[in-house]
């Protein structure tokens, strides 16, 4: 028997319902004894969260540093350094009983994010990879902007080609042929993954939580983007948009501002 502590990856593109789906989690009694990592510099901080829990009549009670104990039972925490710091913390605090038991866990990421080193932590790396094991991958696609968003950003594809479990949100906002049109992009990017229709955020985690879908062996085609370092260098915990990037250029002295200002005159210039 697998003793791990099951992970579920929710993650969808910028505005495609996270965060009402998240909030609708948190107060199901389905969920108590789940722990959720909610990441801080996204477009759902814990704050939001709990802004959100507040209005509800839901208690809740700060138990450590950035964790907090919703009267439902669910434990939420913010990712403030890397995603892998953030899961180590997490279980010593489990073990030595700072914070209370709980069975699962479900990592929620920015819109943005490249979900392939989140991936790759958890398969990959020794010390996470035996205490957590990755139970299913949960995006969310917007029924209306679902189909441009895959099609013009490359972390929407990558988000939705990984997925277990596609949940088309907004459904009540979109018309029938929208949501056709939507759901057979979906199956040519990914024929495995199970597909929702949801409105308002409303679904059973027994649907998404603890399911037991994610099989590596299946992820034949994305298998390259989980081979990206597990040790994932900024802060958000997972990789951002590829349309930027950085090179470092070592020089053997110093340069000087009077030969380094007209470069960057010429970059603002030429971008």
């Amino acid at each position: 028997m697998d003793h791990r502590i099951p992970v579920t990856l929710l993650t969808g593109f910028l505005g495609s319902g996270k965060t009402t789906l998240l909030n609708k989690l948190l107060n199901h009694e389905g969920m108590k004894d789940t722990a959720v990592v909610i990441n801080e510099l996204g477009s759902t901080g814990l704050d939001d969260i709990l802004a959100k829990n507040l209005e509800r009549t839901v208690e809740s009670q700060h138990i450590a540093d950035n964790t907090v104990l919703l009267e439902s039972g669910c434990l939420c925490c913010t990712l403030t350094n890397e995603m892998a710091d953030t899961l180590r913390d997490l279980f010593f605090k489990r073990a030595l009983g700072a914070i209370p038991e709980f069975k699962r866990l479900v990592i929620e990421t920015t819109g943005l994010a490249d979900p392939g080193p989140i991936m790759g932590s958890l398969l990959n790396e020794p010390v996470i990879g035996s205490t957590y094991r990755l139970d299913a991958v949960v995006v969310t696609v917007d029924s209306i902007y679902g189909a441009e968003q895959v099609t013009q950003h490359l972390e929407a594809k990558k988000q939705v080609a990984v997925a277990d479990v596609l949940l088309i949100t907004k459904t009540d906002l979109a018309t029938p042929a929208q949501i056709e049109a939507l759901q057979n992009t979906l199956s040519e990017l990914n024929a495995g993954a199970s597909q929702y229709l949801i409105k308002h955020g409303n679904i059973n985690p027994a649907d998404i939580i603890d399911v037991g879908l994610f099989n590596a062996e299946k992820q034949a085609t994305p298998q390259r983007w989980l081979r990206a370092p597990s040790k994932n260098k900024g802060l958000l915990g997972g990789n951002h948009s590829e349309a930027i990037q950085s090179f470092t250029i070592t020089l053997p002295s110093p340069l000087s501002y009077d030969q380094l200002e007209p470069k960057l005159e010429w970059l603002c210039e030429n971008p």
